[in-house]
């Protein structure tokens, strides 16, 4: 038997019990779970304690799905984030754009974004993911070689449009997946391991540029930001390829084979849902429709994700604020370093991303990272808005690198949407969609308003809002955790009033191996 949480009873409260379990097994059960000591090396990851097979099956999931959600969420990364690289290596001067004509080409991309990813999550779960995410990963492969031959700003929105429609269908798609195979003990490193993509592919993406400008500038007649497209869209194309055969489809619809998921995998696969209410794909039906919003989780989550989503805003101040330093008759910083000195912020967003999700998923909950980096990020943002330009330039640098602290916080909100409504498969994907879509919604105009490229790298206004957007990021996570544990208070009275564990009701989130923890 693994018993992922044993110390939970001592540490968090009760522990409640699967419907249609004796009262014999529960005792024993009880009884087993309050003499087992967990190891601290499952702590490190938690497979560690689970049977040999679990073991087995979790380690070739780990290695098939992890690794082509992260290759694929870093090569869309590159595609997404290469437009700023190429902006400041030469593609402003090339295509002769002005004004806030970089936040236009950046908004077009996010309304592409925005449109594709509720009809895609819904539609993931009538078709097989294996199949439908790779191939709009092929799709914006191609879109992202085009952008090098891009001659002027209508070309460059035209097609960044359709990059981010074909994009849109790929990171709730995958939260979505991630979410239908791992129990709450497993599921906020997976999601933060692969959201750490995010930090790592602008990485690559200014070393890259900062290769093909200075390696392949003006080859076969291509500037160097021209090149940086085309090699960011071919490094897309193989992992797309492999993502054909090694993404696997739901725990229901995944098909059998012997060198991938064998049929006894599965059935462990779809036992260990069962035991923690998350349930595959139904109907649609009217009532279930109407469901989606006639509960509190996307009046809470949505919101929570919006304002995380759109809390960062003072990192993107650091390129221009290095570039503010050149004048037409000094060069402070070269292309290269603009491109590569703010990488330092991703490392801290990796180090953070991680150390995030470990703790989380140590202390059972998601909620309280969420009230660390916020206060975090708010102290960085009203020290930003009071530190001179120029005059403390080793401050601002620290402050720059330490604005990406919170950035760690989408693997956490979307596994606790997973775990939330995992009762209802639908729900749980037009959720997750949810969350993303409309946080893009506010990113499509938000930043014009807050960080408009003619007052970057100062953007003083900018920097004080969000200080006030990471209080109301704290202020929502804090109320879904109090409806959570309102939800949980419900279901202990519920309990006290049924004459046999036989008729026990589950509450949606928080479910454990065997068990469901409630906190509080």
């Amino acid at each position: 038997m693994d018993i992922p949480y044993p110390l939970a009873p001592r540490i968090f409260g009760r522990l409640t019990f699967a419907p249609n379990q004796d009262q014999s097994s529960i005792n024993s059960t009880y009884s087993a779970e309050a003499k087992y000591k967990r190891s601290w090396g499952s702590y490190i990851w938690d497979t560690w304690d689970k049977s040999p097979e679990k073991r087995r099956f979790l380690t070739k999931l780990d290695s098939c799905l992890l690794t082509y959600a992260f290759l694929s969420y870093l090569s869309k990364y590159l595609d997404q984030q290469n437009i700023t690289n190429a902006y400041v290596s030469g593609m402003q001067e090339d295509l002769h754009l002005v004004g806030n004509d970089l936040n236009y080409i950046t908004t077009a991309w996010t309304c592409g974004y925005v449109i594709g990813q509720i009809p895609s999550n819904l539609l993931i779960t009538r078709i097989r993911p294996s199949l439908w995410i790779p191939a709009m990963e092929v799709l914006w492969s191609v879109l992202t070689v085009l952008l090098s031959t891009s001659k002027n700003f209508t070309h460059l929105v035209v097609i960044r449009f359709f990059v981010g429609l074909a994009e849109s269908t790929f990171y709730p798609a995958m939260q979505y997946v991630i979410g239908s195979w791992y129990k709450t003990d497993e599921l906020g490193k997976r999601a933060c391991i692969f959201h750490v993509a995010s930090a790592i592919g602008p990485m690559f993406s200014g070393f890259l540029q900062t290769a093909a400008y200075n390696g392949l500038n003006e080859v076969h007649g291509l500037a160097g930001w021209k090149w940086l497209f085309i090699i960011d869209g071919i490094i897309t194309i193989p992992i797309a390829l492999l993502g054909f055969l090694i993404m696997p489809d739901l725990p229901n619809n995944t098909r059998p084979s012997k060198w991938l998921y064998t049929e006894a995998q599965l059935e462990i696969a779809n036992k260990r849902m069962a035991e923690i209410n998350r349930k595959p794909p139904s109907k649609f039906t009217k009532a279930k429709i109407l469901g989606f919003f006639t509960t509190w989780h996307i009046y809470t989550l949505v919101p929570l994700y919006i304002l995380f989503n759109n809390g960062g805003g003072p990192a993107s101040s650091m390129i221009f604020w290095l570039k503010s330093f050149n004048t037409p008759t000094k060069t402070v910083y070269t292309v290269g370093q603009i491109n590569i000195y703010p990488l330092g912020q991703n490392v801290v967003q990796v180090v953070t991303t991680l150390s995030w999700a470990w703790f989380s998923d140590a202390i059972g909950m998601r909620w309280p990272p969420m009230i660390l980096s916020g206060t975090w990020s708010m102290i960085i943002c009203i020290l930003l808005a009071v530190t001179p330009l120029y005059t403390h330039i080793a401050r601002r640098w620290a402050l720059y690198y330490m604005t990406t602290v919170p950035a760690g916080m989408s693997g956490l909100i979307l596994a606790w949407a997973n775990e939330l409504t995992g009762a209802d498969s639908e729900k749980r994907s037009f959720v997750v969609a949810s969350c993303n879509m409309w946080a893009y919604v506010m990113q499509a105009w938000l930043p014009i308003v807050l960080f408009p490229q003619v007052e970057q790298p100062r953007v003083l206004k900018g920097n004080i809002a969000t200080a006030g957007i990471n209080f109301g990021m704290m202020f929502f996570a804090f109320l879904t955790y109090l409806l959570q544990r309102r939800d949980a208070h419900r279901q202990r009275i519920l309990e006290k009033s049924q004459s046999t564990p036989d008729n026990g009701a589950r509450v949606e989130g928080l479910p454990y191996e065997g068990t469901e923890l409630l906190i509080g």
